[in-house]
């Protein structure tokens, strides 16, 4: 038993009486220091088991701090609710991928830089009219990052710094012209080439929304209420999709095919869907009046309230708020969308409701997102997708951090075989005898 002082857990195995001492470090301790616990030299040590990773870290980060309990979330260390205000989309991406806010000079060359990689090769096109007319936008998204690591195999050299860096300013400029094809391919219109004279947010709505008018003219009151979104979406610490840009990228893959891989599982209902599954719940409600039936539905155990609670935060989501006061902008332009009524006395019913407070069940993030998506005329399926345009800088920072950590591995997590073991085999015309003109040993 080694003495670490008194910054150590003591663990005393019950089955052989032994003690041992295992040094915490910011507040954890390895799990590779269970392995020494055994109740023989020859026999397996102790792991932890641990479905979904609720209690278990898989990296030290500075990207994303989130404190649930008090409702905290900063990038670098900058709260939240300051970058909504006051800054700008490509400014957090800066932010997240270099680790500290820009220069003037740093920005503007960063913006032009990504301004300038908004084009698609022309057979990216042709790929993305490949899709059925009726293709999910996410599936095209998913497959068409996948496929730019074809266009660019010189990607896979990530230990190269200039290289990760024009494969990250790459990705983060073509992601809205993808979502925006992708879009475009849905409705059957003629896919809109990137206008470079325009911002980053501006752009893509352009490429979204443009007909025959020679210039886009997009509400400046939309376009900040769009890139608010994208800032809110940027980063979430080590989320589902997160985790699988890191796993996958553990494997020291190019950064396009771990961001496809997050994109797979943002794809996920459970993940990026919960927005759209917010309004088909207002829409079941119909009105204020059902309201209080549906309450006691959701006590009953017959109704879920979709949009309350999350896995992290056990007080009100910090980027709800933002998004509860992005609200006004948008529908000052767009008319109010009917079911903000129903939304808003849901979630004064639910914050003073005994049994919701009692479980620590507030708005989050996608209870207001989906009402603000579809006042921008998106259809539900493309609700993921604008999720992916804004977590893009943080899946690229975080892939950057893992593959200049040195502590980092290749993903292999340990599993708790529960199958048989050590069974004779029987062969086929054995097993099979009698069956259907099987005759023993013939086959």
């Amino acid at each position: 038993m080694t003495d670490t002082g008194d910054n150590s857990l003591t663990v005393r195995d019950n089955r052989t009486g032994k003690e041992y001492q295992i040094p915490i470090t910011d507040g954890a301790i390895k799990a590779a220091e269970l392995g020494q616990i055994k109740v023989a030299d020859d026999a397996p040590g102790l792991s932890t088991y641990d479905p979904g990773f609720t209690n278990t870290a898989s990296c030290r980060s500075s990207v994303t701090y989130i404190d649930g309990e008090k409702g905290i979330l900063e990038y670098r260390g900058y709260p939240i609710e300051q970058l909504a205000e006051k800054s700008s989309f490509l400014e957090v991406a800066y932010l997240l991928i270099h680790g500290a806010l820009p220069t003037k000079e740093q920005y503007d060359t960063w913006v032009h830089e990504i301004t300038h990689h908004t084009f698609l090769h022309e057979n990216v096109k042709t790929f993305m009219q490949g899709f059925r007319y009726d293709a999910h936008p996410m599936g095209m998204l998913m497959a068409s990052v996948g496929a730019l690591s074809t266009f660019y195999p010189e990607s896979n050299n990530i230990a190269d710094a200039d290289n990760r860096h024009m494969q990250i300013v790459r990705m983060i400029a073509k992601m809205p012209t993808l979502g925006a094809w992708a879009f475009r391919h849905a409705q059957g219109k003629p896919y809109v080439y990137p206008d470079n004279e325009l911002s980053y947010t501006e752009n893509f709505l352009a490429m979204l929304f443009k007909m025959s008018e020679p210039k886009f003219d997009a509400d400046p009151r939309l376009v900040k209420a769009l890139d608010v979104l994208f800032i809110l979406h940027a980063d979430h610490e080590q989320n589902c999709s997160t985790n699988a840009v890191r796993s996958v990228g553990s494997s020291q893959v190019d950064p396009y095919s771990s961001v496809a891989a997050g994109i797979g599982a943002l794809y996920g209902p459970l993940h990026g869907g919960a927005n759209e599954a917010v309004l088909r719940m207002l829409r079941r409600i119909g009105s204020k009046e059902n309201i209080p039936s549906f309450i006691e539905g959701v006590k009953n155990g017959n109704e879920k309230l979709m949009g309350f609670g999350h896995r992290v935060y056990k007080n009100y989501d910090p980027r709800a708020k933002i998004i509860k006061k992005a609200c006004d902008d948008v529908f000052e332009v767009t008319g109010v969308n009917p079911l903000l009524e129903i939304a808003q006395e849901l979630e004064k019913i639910a914050l003073e409701d005994e049994y919701f407070v009692k479980r620590k069940l507030y708005p989050n993030v996608d209870f207001y997102s989906g009402l603000i998506y579809e006042a921008f005329q998106f259809p539900p399926e493309m609700f993921t997708v604008l999720f992916a345009i804004g977590r893009t800088p943080g899946w690229l920072a975080q892939w950057l951090e893992l593959v200049q950590d040195k502590d980092q591995k290749i993903a292999r997590p340990k599993q708790i075989y529960t199958g048989d073991r050590t069974l004779d085999f029987v062969p086929a015309s054995e097993r099979w005898a009698g069956s259907a003109g099987i005759t023993p040993g013939i086959s």
